[in-house]
């Protein structure tokens, strides 16, 4: 074995939690090897220029934000910014309306003139159905805006982003979308609202670029052949690396429609619309709203949820839960693998959540600490 085939650590993976990691354990001095099974880096953030020249995100709208400083300066080692903060609408009937629910939709939904948060708060205290201890997301809702907000703008989307209904959901999916008493009309209340001003394959290929990194695309782990190496990063689907063993974990996946529109400056007056219920496709985004690229055409993707595909999201119900527990205990006991990431650690994390569990992670292995789980 000569040493160049020979490394530190092997990373399986070349998202966020893989990316990092290799470049954090690269400036503590290991040697890396990193690999995806993907033609490119960046994993599902991967963003690419399409046929006309317009910036896109293949798998789907990325928008960066978080509460973190100490993330934020982390990847502003690799990138410029853009401020940008993003607004989605939702189509109900003939209408669109801000959501997160505020009180520009209520108001234009039902013909109200609510003009004080107080105001706001009074009128869904009259309408909500409490829950003691909500368990699942029908729960959430309903405790939270009523049962005629929750079948406009939650159910139907639900259902078809899921294949579930609200009560068949973990409260905590529904949690994730707060309920609004003013008119901020911003999908994220995040300190850090931001966009790679290049792009983020670009912030990627800034963060990869380093003389201890070694990076294959199109490579399956499974066929690595002729290298050694001292540890393990995975950040693939954890049921995957025990080859199914109790069963696959079940994932939600996406299948995307991309449409190019020359002679349109924009499609939509917002980054994103949400189609809860009339249509088949979750939702539209148009791409250059989050890039602010000028272009004289544009390009807009809907979304179609899916059962089978490239896994995008963990379904957060309690045997699903029960089912990644058994996994974990297996991971617990290789000493030599750190399992990091959404498909590893089977969370709905978003991608801040991603690049702190992998800079915690990479800490850990530098310091000798390594773990199984991040």
């Amino acid at each position: 074995m000569t040493p160049q085939n020979s490394y530190d650590f092997l990373i399986v993976g070349a998202g966020y939690a893989g990316a990092v990691s290799a470049r954090q354990l690269a400036d503590a001095g290991a040697r890396v090897l990193l690999i995806d099974k993907r033609p490119h880096i960046g994993g599902n953030a991967y963003d690419t220029l399409d046929a006309h020249g317009v910036l896109i995100h293949p798998y789907g709208p990325h928008i960066f934000h978080t509460n973190s400083r100490e993330v934020v300066q982390y990847l502003s080692r690799f990138t410029d910014w853009r401020f940008y903060e993003h607004r989605v609408m939702a189509k109900v009937g003939a209408g669109l309306y801000p959501i997160p629910i505020n009180r520009t939709t209520i108001n234009s939904l039902y013909g109200l003139r609510l003009e004080t948060d107080e105001a706001v708060e009074a009128y869904l205290a009259s309408v909500r159905e409490p829950r003691a201890k909500p368990r699942t997301s029908e729960d959430v809702v309903l405790s939270s805006v009523g049962r005629d907000l929750c079948e406009k703008f939650f159910r139907g989307y639900t259902r078809k982003q899921w294949g579930l209904d609200l009560a068949d959901l973990s409260a905590g999916v529904a949690a994730r979308i707060p309920t609004r008493t003013s008119d901020d009309d911003r999908y994220f209340a995040d300190t850090y609202q931001l966009m790679p001003a290049g792009g983020y394959t670009r912030m990627f290929e800034q963060m990869l670029d380093h003389p201890g990194i070694n990076v294959r695309v199109g490579q399956q782990f499974e066929r690595l052949e002729g290298i050694r190496w001292g540890h393990m990063v995975y950040s693939g689907p954890i049921d995957a690396f025990f080859d199914h063993c109790y069963g696959k974990l079940p994932y939600r996946s996406l299948r995307f429609e991309h449409q190019h529109l020359p002679d349109t400056p924009h499609f939509q007056a917002t980054g994103t619309v949400n189609y809860p219920n009339d249509e088949d496709f979750t939702r539209i985004t148009e791409f250059k709203h989050l890039t602010g690229q000028q272009h004289p055409g544009t390009s807009i993707m809907r979304e179609f949820p899916q059962a089978e595909g490239e896994p995008f999201y963990p379904i957060p119900r309690p045997e699903n839960e029960a089912l990644f527990k058994r996994y974990q205990a297996l991971s617990e006991d290789r000493s030599d693998v750190t399992f990091v990431g959404r498909l590893a650690q089977y969370r709905y994390y978003n991608m801040d959540q991603v690049v702190g569990a992998a800079l915690a992670c990479a800490r850990r292995l530098s310091s000798g600490q390594g773990s199984a789980q991040s």
